[in-house]
């Protein structure tokens, strides 16, 4: 750090006040950082606290339902096991469904580099690839749903314990899904239009307008690994519990 950036820091910290005064001063240079932000991702980091309380909620309420019931709760490993060759796998179609999101989020921060390099072509295969990965991921779900839908789970009951376990996943599985739908139709809109160059030409549109406005990639991947972290957190607390 040279002398003139020492010089200038410790003036900062000599103006700024003590006490109280001084907290407050800290809180309110926060402002900063929203006035640079763009409307769009600001607005996206807004949903994703309300989507987050949300979550927190079912997965609160879940906490509360399991520790409270009279009624033996279904053992994960034996209701999500998968029988293979003539044995029962425990979670191995869980453990698949977690390494493909957190895969697709690999390929949708290598899509945001991309984008910001223009490179729309490589952006736009990293988002085909991130939504391939998205709807396997439904895909998945679909079927564990079909396999417990047919051994008898209602969300009003189950044969296996509880009758509160069959809303419970349902209601939080099925929440969960409809954002991985939501994430690969506009992963899908938004690479059909990086891969046109919409981006470079400004071509009015969904979510274009104004030229080189390759940032709603990283917008876009605000959102998708948002939903990966709260499969994380589905996945530790609903199956590993």
């Amino acid at each position: 750090m040279s002398v003139e950036s020492v010089g200038q820091k410790t003036a900062v910290e000599a103006q700024r006040p003590s006490g109280v005064s001084g907290v407050v001063a800290d809180w309110s240079s926060d402002q900063r950082s929203f006035k640079s932000a763009s409307w769009g991702k600001t607005m996206m980091w807004i949903f994703l606290v309300s989507d987050t309380f949300i979550f927190s909620c079912f997965l609160v309420s879940y906490m509360t339902v399991r520790m409270s019931t009279t009624v033996p709760w279904p053992n994960p490993s034996e209701i999500f096991a998968l029988d293979i060759g003539g044995k029962k796998i425990p979670l191995i179609l869980i453990a698949i469904m977690t390494f493909d999101l957190i895969t697709s989020s690999g390929t949708m921060a290598i899509a945001v580099n991309y984008a910001y390099a223009r490179e729309r072509r490589k952006a736009a295969l990293m988002m085909l690839a991130t939504a391939f990965f998205g709807a396997t991921f439904v895909g998945m779900q679909a079927f564990e749903w079909t396999k417990l839908i047919q051994e008898g789970v209602r969300p009003w009951g189950n044969p296996f314990g509880a009758a509160q376990f069959g809303s419970c996943f349902f209601m939080i599985t099925g929440f969960h899904g409809f954002h991985v739908s939501m994430g690969v139709i506009f992963l899908l809109i938004i690479a059909r239009s990086v891969w046109r160059g919409d981006y470079d030409r400004a071509k009015p549109g969904f979510f274009t307008g104004r030229r080189g406005r390759y940032e709603i990639v990283e917008i876009m991947g605000l959102y998708w690994h948002f939903v990966d972290l709260v499969w994380v957190f589905i996945f530790a607390f609903f199956y590993l519990w």
